[in-house]
């Protein structure tokens, strides 16, 4: 009897407390503040027939500059934006321990020349008394043993001479052609490290684009077509011709690497823009490119999103697979329509069901 009680009390307790931790938790919910926000349309690229895919442009020609030893910068003798010429001295790196072996080489050098030079006379003499049959055949061949000897030490000290003044050159970075320093990544008193960019060059008034083709349309790209290049900072069309077509989309994620040589414009374009670039060809594939802006991704580790509006007025927290990246843009591949809103910006913290009214 006892025993029935003790479960009848346990039971109402345990309703009494669920009721009251429904009740609060409701009056939470409740008790949220409603965020106002801003919500953008999926912007779609232009249905147009012809193929039109992105590109960036990149100077014909250009360079990193990097070196081959380790050691401290002495000093940085350009800085960004300065016009250089072909050999002029760029960076200088401390080679203070090449000076010391460049010391012993010389010093090597004077040592295997005067034994060769020994070497050598004697080699002479014994080849006189040798044809004068006043020396033996033993004799001769040990005086040409050792001439030869003397003679590959002095041409191994010679060669590593050349080889230490090669790794100067390493220590002081010039220009391999004339141009202008587009960005220094190094200070005086860094360690420079081995194929680590230290400066970087390029020729102005030559500009290239590398667009990326999907492989449904890149039998169709012919070397020498000419196309449209939209620069789209600067809102103005630029002609072009295809100079390079890959054959292998093997480390470029599907997509097939095409090469665009600009005609020579007045237009102020700089290495780094993005570009549209129209090639007169008709598209196979009629789906749309959705694409969001990065500042509206919301990441967790490895996973990204947007916030969408559900039909309650409530966020919702939508996972997507993210493509490419165009500038201030990213590539959406999937968990979003071309026909669909995301919320941009929020007059608050956003999580999964909280109340929200666009504004």
């Amino acid at each position: 009897m006892n025993k029935k009680i003790y479960t009848i009390v346990a039971f109402s307790l345990a309703l009494l407390l669920t009721n009251c931790g429904s009740e609060d938790k409701k009056s939470v919910v409740e008790n949220t503040p409603v965020i106002t926000v801003k919500t953008s349309q999926v912007e779609a690229n232009e249905n147009s027939p012809f193929l039109s895919v992105s590109g960036k442009i990149q100077a014909s020609n250009s360079a990193d500059l990097s070196t081959r030893m380790m050691g401290y910068v002495n000093k940085v003798h350009v800085n960004v934006g300065d016009k250089v010429s072909k050999g002029q001295l760029l960076v200088s790196i401390n080679n203070a321990d090449l000076q010391a072996k460049r010391a012993q080489v010389n010093a090597g050098i004077t040592e295997a020349t005067a034994a060769f030079n020994n070497a050598q006379k004697d080699y002479n003499r014994f080849k006189n008394l040798f044809a004068e049959q006043s020396a033996s055949q033993k004799e001769m061949d040990d005086m040409t043993a050792n001439f030869e000897m003397a003679k590959a030490r002095l041409e191994s000290a010679n060669q590593m001479k050349n080889e230490v003044n090669a790794q100067f050159t390493y220590s002081n970075i010039t220009a391999p052609f004339s141009g202008i320093v587009t960005s220094k990544n190094v200070e005086p008193g860094n360690m420079a490290n081995p194929g680590a960019p230290l400066i970087s060059i390029e020729t102005p008034g030559a500009f290239e684009v590398m667009a990326m083709v999907p492989e449904s349309e890149i039998s169709e790209i012919k070397n020498g077509s000419t196309v449209d290049v939209l620069v789209k900072s600067i809102n103005q069309t630029i002609k072009g011709k295809v100079t390079e077509v890959s054959t292998s989309a093997k480390n470029t994620g599907g997509q097939y690497l095409v090469k665009i040589a600009l005609d020579k414009t007045e237009a102020n374009i700089l290495s780094g823009m993005f570009t549209t670039v129209q090639f007169p060809i008709e598209r196979k594939a009629k789906s749309e490119m959705v694409l969001v802006p990065t500042e509206a991704i919301i990441t967790n580790g490895q996973l990204s999103g947007v916030y969408t509006v559900s039909q309650s007025n409530t966020a919702l927290l939508r996972w997507l697979r993210l493509g490419r990246t165009f500038g201030d843009q990213v590539e959406v591949l999937s968990g979003l329509n071309a026909d669909e809103a995301y919320i941009v910006s929020a007059e608050g913290k956003l999580f999964n069901g909280v109340k929200i009214i666009v504004q």
